[in-house]
Protein backbone atom coordinates (compact mmCIF):
# COMPACT_ATOMS: atom_id res chain seq x y z
CA UNK A 1 0.00 0.00 0.00
CA UNK A 2 1.41 2.96 -0.83
CA UNK A 3 0.49 6.41 0.90
CA UNK A 4 -0.59 9.52 -1.24
CA UNK A 5 0.72 12.69 -0.66
CA UNK A 6 -0.75 16.27 -0.64
CA UNK A 7 0.56 18.56 -3.44
CA UNK A 8 -1.60 21.48 -4.44
CA UNK A 9 -0.68 23.66 -8.02
CA UNK A 10 -0.36 27.11 -6.74
CA UNK A 11 0.50 28.08 -9.91
CA UNK A 12 -2.45 27.40 -11.53
CA UNK A 13 -4.66 28.35 -8.53
CA UNK A 14 -2.93 31.55 -8.70
CA UNK A 15 -4.01 32.47 -12.52
CA UNK A 16 -7.16 30.92 -11.57
CA UNK A 17 -7.84 33.20 -8.58
CA UNK A 18 -6.76 36.51 -10.84
CA UNK A 19 -9.37 35.30 -14.16
CA UNK A 20 -12.03 34.77 -11.73
CA UNK A 21 -11.83 37.78 -9.33
CA UNK A 22 -15.54 39.23 -9.72
CA UNK A 23 -16.74 35.41 -8.61
CA UNK A 24 -15.52 36.62 -4.91
CA UNK A 25 -15.29 33.87 -2.34
CA UNK A 26 -17.14 31.02 -5.34
CA UNK A 27 -14.13 29.18 -6.77
CA UNK A 28 -13.75 25.99 -9.10
CA UNK A 29 -14.18 23.99 -5.72
CA UNK A 30 -17.43 25.33 -4.84
CA UNK A 31 -19.53 22.51 -5.07
CA UNK A 32 -23.15 23.74 -5.19
CA UNK A 33 -24.87 25.85 -7.19
CA UNK A 34 -24.80 29.50 -5.92
CA UNK A 35 -27.80 30.25 -6.97
CA UNK A 36 -29.63 27.68 -5.39
CA UNK A 37 -27.85 28.40 -1.96
CA UNK A 38 -28.71 31.86 -2.16
CA UNK A 39 -32.65 30.85 -3.10
CA UNK A 40 -32.18 28.43 0.23
CA UNK A 41 -30.53 31.44 2.20
CA UNK A 42 -33.14 33.93 1.60
CA UNK A 43 -35.39 31.54 2.85
CA UNK A 44 -33.78 31.05 5.91
CA UNK A 45 -33.59 35.09 6.04
CA UNK A 46 -37.29 34.93 5.79
CA UNK A 47 -37.99 32.33 8.61
CA UNK A 48 -35.26 34.34 10.60
CA UNK A 49 -37.22 37.69 10.20
CA UNK A 50 -40.51 35.87 11.25
CA UNK A 51 -39.16 34.42 14.05
CA UNK A 52 -37.57 37.63 15.03
CA UNK A 53 -40.71 39.55 14.54
CA UNK A 54 -42.90 36.92 16.68
CA UNK A 55 -40.09 36.81 19.46
CA UNK A 56 -40.15 40.80 19.66
CA UNK A 57 -44.07 41.07 19.70
CA UNK A 58 -44.63 38.56 22.52
CA UNK A 59 -41.87 40.07 24.62
CA UNK A 60 -43.57 43.51 24.54
CA UNK A 61 -47.42 41.94 24.57
CA UNK A 62 -46.69 39.29 27.32
CA UNK A 63 -48.16 40.11 30.42
CA UNK A 64 -49.29 37.87 34.40
CA UNK A 65 -46.94 36.32 36.66
CA UNK A 66 -44.20 34.93 35.01
CA UNK A 67 -43.56 38.18 32.60
CA UNK A 68 -40.14 39.17 33.63
CA UNK A 69 -38.83 35.76 33.20
CA UNK A 70 -40.74 35.02 30.06
CA UNK A 71 -40.29 38.05 28.24
CA UNK A 72 -36.44 38.14 29.15
CA UNK A 73 -36.12 35.27 27.19
CA UNK A 74 -38.00 36.02 24.14
CA UNK A 75 -36.24 38.96 24.17
CA UNK A 76 -32.61 37.25 24.34
CA UNK A 77 -34.10 35.13 21.51
CA UNK A 78 -35.23 37.76 19.53
CA UNK A 79 -31.57 39.31 19.47
CA UNK A 80 -30.77 35.72 18.50
CA UNK A 81 -32.94 35.31 15.87
CA UNK A 82 -32.20 39.16 14.14
CA UNK A 83 -28.43 38.22 14.49
CA UNK A 84 -29.04 35.07 12.57
CA UNK A 85 -30.91 36.23 9.99
CA UNK A 86 -27.73 39.07 9.27
CA UNK A 87 -25.27 36.37 9.17
CA UNK A 88 -27.84 34.61 7.01
CA UNK A 89 -27.85 37.67 4.55
CA UNK A 90 -24.02 38.64 5.01
CA UNK A 91 -23.57 35.23 3.20
CA UNK A 92 -26.39 35.57 0.61
CA UNK A 93 -24.27 38.91 -0.09
CA UNK A 94 -20.61 37.06 -0.26
CA UNK A 95 -22.41 34.33 -2.90
CA UNK A 96 -23.02 37.03 -5.12
CA UNK A 97 -26.68 37.58 -3.92
CA UNK A 98 -29.19 39.95 -3.08
CA UNK A 99 -30.81 39.43 0.64
CA UNK A 100 -34.37 39.20 -0.08
CA UNK A 101 -35.87 41.61 2.70
CA UNK A 102 -39.17 42.34 1.04
CA UNK A 103 -42.06 42.51 3.55
CA UNK A 104 -44.32 41.51 1.19
CA UNK A 105 -43.19 38.35 1.15
CA UNK A 106 -41.28 37.41 4.30
CA UNK A 107 -44.34 34.90 5.66
CA UNK A 108 -44.54 33.13 2.15
CA UNK A 109 -40.80 32.26 2.33
CA UNK A 110 -40.45 31.52 5.86
CA UNK A 111 -40.47 28.02 6.90
CA UNK A 112 -42.40 29.10 10.49
CA UNK A 113 -45.56 31.02 11.34
CA UNK A 114 -46.16 34.08 12.59
CA UNK A 115 -48.82 33.55 15.53
CA UNK A 116 -49.86 35.52 18.13
CA UNK A 117 -51.86 35.05 21.35
CA UNK A 118 -53.82 37.28 24.23
CA UNK A 119 -51.39 38.91 25.83
CA UNK A 120 -51.82 36.66 29.24
CA UNK A 121 -51.51 33.79 27.02
CA UNK A 122 -47.85 33.12 28.17
CA UNK A 123 -47.80 28.88 27.59
CA UNK A 124 -49.65 29.49 24.23
CA UNK A 125 -46.68 32.11 23.30
CA UNK A 126 -44.06 29.58 24.77
CA UNK A 127 -45.92 26.33 22.79
CA UNK A 128 -46.11 28.50 19.12
CA UNK A 129 -42.39 29.67 19.81
CA UNK A 130 -41.33 25.58 20.95
CA UNK A 131 -43.11 24.61 17.85
CA UNK A 132 -41.40 26.86 15.84
CA UNK A 133 -37.80 26.28 16.63
CA UNK A 134 -38.88 22.41 16.31
CA UNK A 135 -39.77 23.17 12.82
CA UNK A 136 -37.03 25.48 12.27
CA UNK A 137 -34.37 22.82 13.63
CA UNK A 138 -35.78 20.12 11.33
CA UNK A 139 -35.23 22.47 8.23
CA UNK A 140 -32.19 23.64 8.87
CA UNK A 141 -30.74 19.84 9.37
CA UNK A 142 -32.12 19.21 6.28
CA UNK A 143 -30.26 22.16 4.61
CA UNK A 144 -27.08 20.92 6.19
CA UNK A 145 -27.19 17.54 5.29
CA UNK A 146 -27.94 18.72 1.36
CA UNK A 147 -24.89 21.32 1.54
CA UNK A 148 -22.63 18.58 3.15
CA UNK A 149 -19.16 19.47 1.52
CA UNK A 150 -20.27 21.25 -1.11
CA UNK A 151 -20.74 24.65 0.92
CA UNK A 152 -18.50 24.42 3.60
CA UNK A 153 -18.73 27.58 5.01
CA UNK A 154 -22.73 28.01 4.61
CA UNK A 155 -22.46 24.57 5.95
CA UNK A 156 -20.96 26.29 9.59
CA UNK A 157 -23.15 29.05 9.37
CA UNK A 158 -26.31 26.55 9.37
CA UNK A 159 -24.63 24.07 12.27
CA UNK A 160 -23.89 28.05 14.45
CA UNK A 161 -27.39 28.51 14.07
CA UNK A 162 -28.82 25.71 13.83
CA UNK A 163 -27.21 24.73 17.22
CA UNK A 164 -28.97 28.11 18.72
CA UNK A 165 -32.16 27.37 17.80
CA UNK A 166 -31.95 23.95 19.53
CA UNK A 167 -30.59 25.96 23.04
CA UNK A 168 -34.00 27.96 22.36
CA UNK A 169 -36.20 25.09 22.23
CA UNK A 170 -34.61 23.65 25.25
CA UNK A 171 -34.79 27.12 26.65
CA UNK A 172 -38.75 27.47 25.86
CA UNK A 173 -38.94 23.93 27.22
CA UNK A 174 -37.49 24.37 30.46
CA UNK A 175 -39.82 27.16 31.33
CA UNK A 176 -43.04 25.10 30.08
CA UNK A 177 -41.89 22.47 32.98
CA UNK A 178 -41.17 19.87 30.35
Amino acid sequence: MTESSFSLDVAAIRDRARQKMDDGPVTRAYGRSAEEVIGVLNDVLATEIVCWMRYSQHAISATGIDRAQVASEFSEHADEERDHAMRAAERISQLGGDPDFDPRTLAERSHTTYATFDDDDLKGMLRENLVAERIVIESYQEIIRWLGDGDVTTRRLMEHILAEEEEHADDILDLLGG
